[in-house]
């Protein structure tokens, strides 16, 4: 079984590219804080991932820098031969499922407006804007 539950915030905005055949592939980290302190400050671990299709799509629109997802995927691990002829190996989280893992940002005043969440109801649930019914990968 090859199964992979991450809940943390884009270090920065997901970058998007599409193939020769229309199909967008998202790249970015994740930045997962760790449970314990090392010392007297928060130590983190930093993700590679990777979105196909209409989840990275989703990831275009709103995996923007700072923004906290719980993300479900797999573990894949790989390698390259890269222009100057060197073996690169790569580790990346796959991801399959996402969704919002917060609905405000505790420092809402430093947010730009491109970055603004979805406004939430009093039971912390957002309204999905109309027409993106067919574009959310995780419904």
């Amino acid at each position: 079984m090859n199964k992979v539950i991450l809940m943390g915030r884009c270090v920065r905005d997901a970058e998007v590219k599409y193939t020769q055949d229309s199909m967008a592939i998202a790249r970015f980290t994740l930045a997962i804080d760790r449970r314990y302190k090392e010392g007297a400050e928060q130590s983190a671990d930093f993700i590679p991932c990777v979105a196909f299709g209409k989840i990275a799509e989703f990831f275009e629109k709103y995996g923007n820098k700072g923004v906290k997802f719980a993300i479900e995927g797999r573990w894949q691990t790989g390698s390259y031969t890269n222009k100057e002829g060197a073996k690169v190996y790569t580790n990346d989280c796959v991801i399959e499922r996402v969704e919002f893992a917060e609905s405000k940002r505790s420092d809402a005043g430093a947010q730009t407006e491109s970055q603004a969440e979805p406004q939430t109801d009093a039971d912390g649930f957002m309204s999905i804007p109309d027409g993106i019914d067919e574009e959310l990968p995780f419904v």
